[in-house]
């Protein structure tokens, strides 16, 4: 699309289409501050569990759902992402008082015997493989990267590393194995602990999971959520390079996917994240399955009411690139502005999405997953003939009535210009298709039953939103068998009375 100064100077009016998670925290976790992140254009709500207790993180969600009784129609889904296996260094002698500091050039043994204090000839490492996963030239990164280490010598319970840099580093502080293949559990105890005693009972609707390096890892944690927790749905998040060679696989047995770009621009060459970060999009677009883009979106504004140039721009890209979602951290969790991070955040996706055409996007969409598949299932043929007969007739809006989200997701993988919205019975899926999917807004029915009356109901849903006037089409999905999950096999076009 041509760029003119017209279209910088205008005002969008448009509705967003992307869609802003939050992570929940103490700059914003009191029902005014919810309310406040709500308004600013909150999708999901994401609880950290690499922080807190279940009972912080159980009050927070209970403050969430007060603050949602105040706003009527407003469908927040709840995220929890999984504190996962991480790798750490140990503590200190007393006389380093928790700092220790690094020399370039010295040599340290970096060793697995966690319990013994460190200094500066000694850092203790939580990971018992760690002389049987490096190898000598091996780079060791700690610190979110704030001093690295270069294996210069192999031992049988410890490692002879050379310092790279200067450096002064706290105790505990995580360490990233660039390239190797770790041996560490999908789901730590606490993790197993924390989707069974918190995530089913308090009903969230998404797990996050950290760390994710194969396939057969989507696998375990469906067991552990059984069939009580068979409707949450797991986000893979990308974070290392096992996790991006087995990316196939993951995308496959995932129900979307985030690209977690600190601990990958850790363990891959920082300058090759923004490329994994396009593959991984594009991949998932295809598939139709939801994509987050994390980290640092705008991280200055923690503690800067405006942010970075290249941070709005990093934003935008990620929105051009393809994403369903952006992700706010520490902005939104301890920051100073967390109202201002999220509508800004919103106001960037909005610029960025004016840039898009929709409808060659669509068809390149359709084509290549023709290409790739050979053949759609039927819900999703219908899915796609909707939106093409959407822009065919300039109707207005799309209509779709769904039990389980799955005709949503569908219809949005085709990206439709016109709004989305989805009709459902189950709360859980209201909050997951608002939540994640691109371009829908959901509201919630006592019933599926009676398609012809819900279909006069939604015509008069989207002449409120102010997306229709009297005479406008909308083009509407739903089944012929009412109420039934995966029985989608009816597209109608109607004019709005």
């Amino acid at each position: 699309m041509e760029i003119t100064v017209d279209h910088i100077r205008s005002q969008k009016t448009s509705i967003r289409k992307t869609k802003v998670i939050c992570t929940l925290g103490p700059s914003c976790w009191s029902v005014e501050g919810l309310c406040g992140l709500i308004d600013a254009g909150m999708n999901i709500a994401r609880l950290n569990f690499s922080h807190g207790d279940h009972e912080t993180h159980s009050a927070t969600l209970e403050r969430l759902r007060e603050a949602l009784a105040s706003r009527p129609g407003a469908h927040v889904g709840v995220m929890l992402d999984t504190k996962g296996p991480e790798i750490r260094t140990g503590f200190y002698e007393p006389s380093y008082k928790g700092k220790l500091t690094l020399t370039k050039g010295n040599t340290i043994e970096i060793g697995t015997d966690y319990e013994r204090l460190g200094g500066v000839d000694y850092l203790a490492c939580s990971y018992k493989s760690l002389p049987t996963t490096v190898k000598v030239g091996s780079r060791i990164l700690v610190a979110d990267g704030a001093v690295m280490f270069e294996v210069l010598e192999i031992r049988s319970e410890s490692v002879i590393a050379k310092i790279l840099n200067n450096a002064t580093i706290g105790e505990r502080k995580n360490m990233n194995l660039p390239g190797a293949i770790v041996d560490l559990p999908t789901l730590t105890d606490k993790d197993v602990d924390d989707l069974v005693n918190f995530g089913i009972p308090e009903g969230v609707d998404f797990i996050a999971a950290s760390f994710v390096r194969r396939g057969s890892d989507l696998d375990y944690i469906r067991e552990v959520l059984g069939d009580e927790g068979a409707h949450i749905k797991i986000i893979s998040k990308i974070e290392n390079q096992e996790g991006l060679e087995n990316y196939d696989d993951i995308l496959e047995k995932s129900d979307g996917i985030m690209v977690a770009r600190g601990d990958l621009g850790m363990e891959i060459p920082i300058q090759k994240v923004f490329l994994a970060q396009k593959m991984m999009i594009k991949k998932a677009n295809l598939r139709g399955k939801p994509v987050i883009t994390a980290t640092q979106m705008l991280e200055s504004m923690i503690s800067n009411p405006r942010p970075t140039r290249a941070e709005c721009a990093d934003v935008a890209n990620a929105v051009l690139d393809g994403s369903d979602a952006v992700m706010l951290s520490g902005e939104t969790a301890n920051g100073e502005f967390p109202n201002q991070a999220v509508a800004m955040m919103a106001d960037t996706c909005l610029e960025a999405e004016s840039m898009i055409d929709y409808d060659n996007l669509s068809d390149t969409i359709r084509h290549a997953t023709l290409l790739r598949q050979g053949s759609l299932y039927p819900a999703e043929s219908i899915a796609s003939s909707a939106v093409k007969t959407a822009y065919d007739v300039k109707a207005k809006a799309i209509i779709v009535l769904t039990s389980s989200g799955l005709t949503a997701r569908f219809v949005a993988k085709y990206r439709p210009q016109m709004p989305i919205l989805v009709l459902t019975a189950m709360g859980h899926v209201a909050r997951q298709t608002q939540g994640y999917l691109k371009n829908c807004e959901s509201a919630m029915l006592g019933s599926m039953l009676g398609t012809d009356a819900i279909l006069i109901k939604a015509q008069d849903m989207v002449k409120r939103k102010g997306w229709v006037t009297s005479g406008d089409l909308i083009v509407c999905v739903y089944g012929l068998k009412e109420g039934i999950t995966g029985t989608t096999n009816m597209m109608r076009v109607i004019t709005v009375e």
